[in-house]
């Protein structure tokens, strides 16, 4: 019975860890001379336990690098956010003997219950990589790629590469080199630079980033040059005087009916006045077709004496009985 409770007490510490309260990427790969940032999160109730960084597979046999009570160390960092609940530890200039594996800690100070931790393993490699495998830019425009290569490759040559076609390398190993399309830069820290310049669509395809043996590719897409309507002016006409007038304004419905109303009497009132000349001027008609023929001789033989030049007189003095009684009148 007693070695069933001591077995017991002895397995108690690890089953927090079984847990994995405290999390982070299984592993992480990087080139050699670089850094490397780790985040490791946690629960909201270790806000204000003390966390570590630690090198070792076991944590009673690892070795403490970094802790957030004490920020002594120049090539590990480590910095908690409470408020994010993550720390994250960062290592400086990375070597081949830094691979291995390392584990992100909480501390809990009792002895009846293990810090909560999280392993990782770290591979520290020789060799190349790009941030961006793939990069685009519009015609006529420039883009930069970036490449990175180990610290064994520091001093070897660098080189871009089209995919295909060894004549069209251009080397900058010496710092840099540039020419009218295509610039390289090496800043001997670990990475170099390519400027594709004035970018044409025949600059589309495969690229290769080259540092001594190591090389690793890069597609480059050029995209069409994004056009924009251009207004083209005739020159001006010679000035006129020209009479703007305002644009007639629409007449609605409402407004037809009202004036329609309103004609109505003026319509009836011009209709009677025309209907009374028309009854005026058919009696003056019917008056004039009743006068006697004899009174239209009369002004005939009265026209023919007025043209001789004689005695008119005596024609003035005679007496002329009509015989029609209607007409008593003397011309």
């Amino acid at each position: 019975m007693l070695q069933l409770y001591i077995l017991t007490l002895g397995l108690l510490p690890w089953i927090p860890a079984s847990l994995c309260v405290v999390k982070t990427e299984e592993e992480f790969a990087v080139l050699e001379g670089q850094s490397l940032t780790i985040p490791c999160h946690y629960e909201p109730q270790y806000a204000s336990h003390v966390k570590y960084w630690c090198q070792g597979r076991t944590k009673e046999f690892c070795t403490t690098l970094a802790r957030t009570d004490d920020t002594s160390s120049d090539k590990v960092s480590i910095f908690d956010d409470p408020t994010q609940q993550v720390f994250t530890v960062t290592m400086k200039n990375l070597k081949e003997g830094d691979s291995g594996w390392y584990i992100c800690g909480v501390e809990i100070g009792n002895m009846w219950k293990a810090d909560d931790i999280t392993f990782t393993n770290i591979k520290v490699i020789h060799g190349m990589s790009v941030p961006h495998s793939r990069v685009s830019g519009e015609e006529g425009s420039s883009v930069t790629v970036e490449c990175l290569y180990s610290e064994r490759y520091r001093e070897s040559e660098k080189k871009w590469c089209r995919s295909g076609d060894w004549s069209s390398c251009l080397t900058g190993s010496g710092g840099s080199n540039e020419d009218t399309s295509v610039a390289i830069s090496d800043d001997r820290t670990g990475a170099f630079t390519i400027t594709l310049k004035k970018l044409q669509m025949r600059d589309t395809g495969w690229y290769l980033c080259s540092a001594g043996q190591q090389q690793i590719a890069v597609h480059v897409q050029v995209t069409p040059r994004t056009t924009t309507a251009v207004s083209i002016t005739s020159p001006p006409a010679p000035q006129q005087s020209v009479l703007y007038l305002p644009p007639p304004k629409a007449i609605a419905k409402e407004s037809w009916s009202s004036h329609g109303r309103m004609l109505e009497p003026i319509l009836v009132c011009s209709s009677l006045m025309l209907l009374v000349g028309l009854v005026i001027l058919g009696r003056k008609l019917w008056k004039l077709h009743k006068v006697d023929p004899v009174l239209r001789q009369v002004k005939d033989i009265k026209a023919r004496f007025n043209e001789y030049p004689g005695d008119v007189g005596d024609l003035q003095s005679t007496t002329v009985v009509f015989i029609n009684k209607d007409s008593q009148d003397v011309y």
